[in-house]
């Protein structure tokens, strides 16, 4: 299965599960990165680190180690 990581620059993938547990599963879920969230992949910064996102109509910047938790379709 495909990670968050992965996904392109421009790219809308769907959130097909959340990995993990303890304070970092919940730090994404609390962030609205859910089962069947839609993401769009906004842009990466020039080194690929962080991720910029648009989740759930706001602009959400993770790193990629956390964004590797985030399986998708």
């Amino acid at each position: 299965m495909r990670n968050l990581r992965d996904a392109a620059v421009g790219e809308t993938v769907t959130v097909a599960k959340v990995r993990g547990d303890g304070a970092l599963r919940r730090r994404l879920l609390d962030m609205g990165i859910t089962k069947g969230a839609k993401i769009f992949v906004r842009k990466s910064a020039p080194l690929g680190d962080p991720l910029e996102l648009t989740v759930r109509g706001y602009e959400l910047s993770i790193r990629k180690s956390d964004s590797e938790m985030v399986e998708i379709l």
